[in-house]
């Protein structure tokens, strides 16, 4: 990314975050045991009028690296707080995962601000879980008080991307994550591929041994879908269930999804 470029779109993103034209889309988690919603996980999309659409992977990091990472946090935070109540008040009971900076856990007061706007939107914090990719977990040994403070409040911590990182079985041992979720590289093999199955299944079992549960991604067919229930697996997400949609099709894909697991012949 040119200088230039990036500048461009730094102004574009601090103007769509101080104009409220970020927004939110939710991607459902299914339990491999039941095949009920358990927890949509938040995503923060930027369609911009000159950049078109956007990615997290470029304008977190510009977030980032410009000292906007804690206002986009905040903003994410109070949307799908606010969202969850609106589900709530209709019925659908749901956790929240949310994704975070490793940026941000360097304030000491973090877990205090989350903790807060629970409080303020009445989100139990025992819905909450919040994910940090492995490739971040790399510091985080050094900010064992702060997410052991998060855990102390009921907030559940996931590990995401799980296998394609550094130091990972030191991370799982020192750091109170609470989740794994598997990377989809090996979840999308595995059904064809022997040494990511062997990966997978290795994953959800060492979990398990040590107390976390697993998640599995980016599934997409059949095939993934059935084999890591085969395997024990105990969360999925990917678009073979939903990919993440708006808001108001949540209802709609709940429907949906209770007469699809039913066809698939999986769980109780």
């Amino acid at each position: 990314m040119t200088e230039i470029l990036e500048l461009g779109l730094l102004d574009g993103f601090e103007r769509a975050l101080a104009g409220d034209r970020l927004r939110l889309v939710y991607q459902p988690k299914v339990s491999l045991k039941t095949g009920k919603l358990v927890r949509v996980e938040a995503l923060v999309r930027w369609d911009d009028e000159k950049f078109g659409a956007v990615p997290p992977s470029r304008f977190v990091p510009l977030a980032e690296r410009h000292g906007l990472i804690d206002p986009l946090t905040r903003w994410g935070l109070d949307t799908a707080f606010a969202q969850w109540r609106r589900w709530c008040d209709a019925g659908i009971d749901t956790g929240l995962a949310f994704n975070i900076s490793a940026m941000s856990l360097e304030a000491l007061d973090f877990p205090d601000l989350v903790s807060a706007k629970c409080e303020q939107h009445g989100v139990p914090s025992d819905h909450l879980v919040l994910e940090l990719t492995e490739g971040q977990t790399q510091p985080l040994t050094n900010l064992m008080d702060t997410l052991t403070r998060f855990r102390i409040k009921g907030i559940g911590l996931a590990i995401d991307d799980f296998g394609t990182g550094y130091s990972t079985l030191m991370q799982l041992r020192q750091l109170p994550f609470t989740e794994v979720k598997i990377d989809r590289f090996f979840v999308t093999d595995a059904p064809d591929h022997r040494d990511s199955a062997a990966m997978v299944r290795a994953i959800i079992g060492l979990a398990h041994e040590i107390g976390l549960s697993a998640t599995a991604e980016g599934v997409e067919t059949d095939a993934q879908l059935k084999l890591v229930a085969a395997m024990n697996c105990d969360v999925v997400q990917g678009y073979r269930i939903a990919r993440p949609l708006p808001p108001e099709e949540l209802p709609e894909w709940i429907d949906w999804w209770a007469n699809d697991w039913k066809s698939l012949g999986l769980g109780d």
